[in-house]
């Protein structure tokens, strides 16, 4: 039975563990929380900029020498920005965690951020931002956000602007880093062979002496912008994104949101899966899915399709969500996905690295566990009329955008589907 315990270090860093009798790995997170959310429009970019540089070189090693300590005992390390964090971890077995403990510290603590390095490193993430525009079931989300959250840093690309990226110097890093990476904003995760008491006390002799506040910047809930826009791009398939409002991450109607997203889009028996792909042939990829943050989200739908059979997946969709907002979900569907959300959640939550995930997320927004079983009680208790009440709020053709990308040849699609909604 996975046990999860919370302490807080003399400075303020938080350290919080699940500790997992029985798993033979440990994975440890060093989490900031900071991300693209909080960036000015000269900034863009640069959460995600530093988390690569973080692995580029400290005092006591450089970028080879910290990849190769990891992968000297058959471990991983990485990194992830997001718009609300950024995450720094380690995956080893748990007999070399004191390892990854002291390559995480030292390159949270000690990087050197060499000129040489961040020009490297710049065209890094210059093909990075190159290779995302080449991926258009990646780009088209990313253009949607721009289109829905227009000139707010919440609607930008995580990984920046060519012109921004290209913009950085040391001083900027250097800057960013004492005003952001400080100890209030700052989270130690771990999960699997652990023991909270020693993870703290290590804590508290690597990370003890970080001192300061952070100055992020108070988040604001931009306006949304509802209509259709277009990219027009030779390639096979139109790439759709239609969104709306959705949930924070710390409504109460999540999980009826939860529920609602997982019976039109969320795996192969699903409505918008079945309806599209199924019985009409006309897509491979069909989902839908829930961008959430502190305070604000939205609720899509992604389809890949052929030209010629845009407007008939859009007329579905349509059609689908029109339906959930009219009626429900039945009473087998509805204890069919009460089921899958479970099981999906459990068996999401076997590995050392998916539970540190987990605490450290409820660690950011709730400041307290909500274990598996308090989750899944919760789905159960959701009723037809709470996802109808939910449906009716969020499925409003005045607050839809449409983002389509793909070779439409000028053609106007998407207001007329939308306003017979």
């Amino acid at each position: 039975m996975t046990a999860v315990h919370r302490s807080q270090l003399g400075n303020g860093i938080r350290v919080v563990t699940a500790e997992m009798p029985g798993v033979p790995s440990a994975t440890l997170g060093v989490w900031v929380e900071n991300g693209s959310r909080y960036e000015t429009s000269a900034q863009s970019g640069i959460s995600h900029f530093l988390e690569h540089l973080f692995f580029k070189g400290t005092e006591r090693r450089n970028a080879a020498q910290i990849a190769e300590e990891i992968d000297a005992v058959g471990g991983f390390i990485n990194a992830f920005t997001g718009k609300e964090y950024t995450c720094y971890y380690a995956k080893v077995l748990a007999e070399h965690l004191p390892i990854a403990q002291d390559v995480l510290a030292d390159i949270f603590l000690n990087s050197r951020f060499d000129p040489e390095e961040i020009d490297r490193e710049r065209t890094v993430v210059l093909q990075e931002i190159l290779q995302g525009e080449d991926t258009p079931d990646e780009f088209v989300h990313d253009l949607f956000t721009l289109n829905y959250w227009p000139g707010d840093a919440l609607g930008q690309p995580i990984c920046g602007r060519a012109e921004t990226v290209g913009s950085f110097r040391r001083e900027d890093f250097v800057g960013f880093v004492a005003a952001r990476y400080r100890p209030d904003r700052t989270l130690i995760a771990a999960a699997g062979d652990v023991r909270h008491e020693d993870l703290h006390a290590w804590a508290e002799k690597a990370f003890g002496d970080l001192a300061g506040t952070s100055d992020l910047p108070a988040p604001r809930v931009p306006p949304a912008q509802r209509g259709v826009f277009v990219r027009d791009r030779a390639i096979e398939q139109v790439h759709i994104c239609l969104g709306m409002p959705g949930i924070s991450q710390t409504t109460p109607d999540r999980y009826a949101a939860f529920l609602l997203n997982t019976a039109l889009g969320g795996g192969m028996s699903s409505r918008l899966f079945q309806e599209v792909r199924e019985k009409r042939g006309h897509a491979y990829s069909v989902y839908s899915f829930l961008s959430s943050y502190r305070d604000t989200g939205y609720f899509g739908v992604y389809a890949a399709t052929s030209s010629e059979w845009v407007e008939e997946v859009l007329t579905v969709v349509r059609d689908e969500l029109i339906k959930a907002a009219a009626d429900g979900l039945g009473s087998e569907e509805l204890t069919r996905v009460k089921n899958q959300l479970k099981g999906n959640m459990l068996l999401g939550l076997e590995t050392s690295d998916s539970q540190m995930n987990r605490v450290a997320k409820n660690e950011i927004f709730f400041a307290r566990d909500i274990t598996p079983k308090e989750v899944a009680a919760a789905i159960d208790a959701i009723n037809n009329q709470q996802i109808i009440d939910l449906a009716q709020r969020l499925i409003q053709p005045k607050s839809m955008n449409l983002t389509l990308l793909g070779d439409l040849k000028g053609r106007q699609i998407g207001e007329e589907i939308l306003a017979a909604a």
